[in-house]
């Protein structure tokens, strides 16, 4: 389901939010649906807020993580396509920062115990909004 930058659905009385609402991404311009309770979480406080007479934008950066055996994967952003993979670092040795980008800009980081860089990375995502 379709929703706009306040979570509102095409009736402004209806709201979604979690893995059911696709919105505008500040961060890319594109409409984007993440499946993960992280992201959910937040736009249900951010629906209830605007429920409540609030004015907020939902523009939180997505993320999620995993945790495979040993290898904790961080993954910030949103790319479903990409140009170019930077890989900073060694896969094979678990120690690595890979940027999916388009264009030039980096749309989505994923990390594998590079944790600090993973949170450097959110927040310059976070000062990046397409207009």
């Amino acid at each position: 389901m379709t929703v706009n930058a306040f979570l509102q659905t095409s009736d402004p009385e209806i709201y979604a939010a979690g893995d059911i609402a696709r919105w505008p991404d500040p961060h890319t311009g594109a409409a984007i649906r993440v499946e993960h309770w992280v992201v959910a979480e937040r736009q249900g406080q951010t629906a209830a807020a605007n429920m409540l007479g609030g004015n907020e934008r939902f523009d939180a950066v997505p993320f999620f993580w995993s945790q495979h055996y040993d290898v904790p994967i961080n993954y910030v952003g949103h790319a479903e396509q990409w140009d170019e993979i930077a890989i900073d670092g060694d896969i094979m040795a678990k120690d690595c920062l890979l940027r999916y980008k388009r264009n030039g800009r980096t749309l989505a980081v994923v990390s594998i115990f590079r944790d600090v860089e993973s949170l450097q990375s959110e927040l310059e995502m976070e000062r990046t909004v397409v207009k």
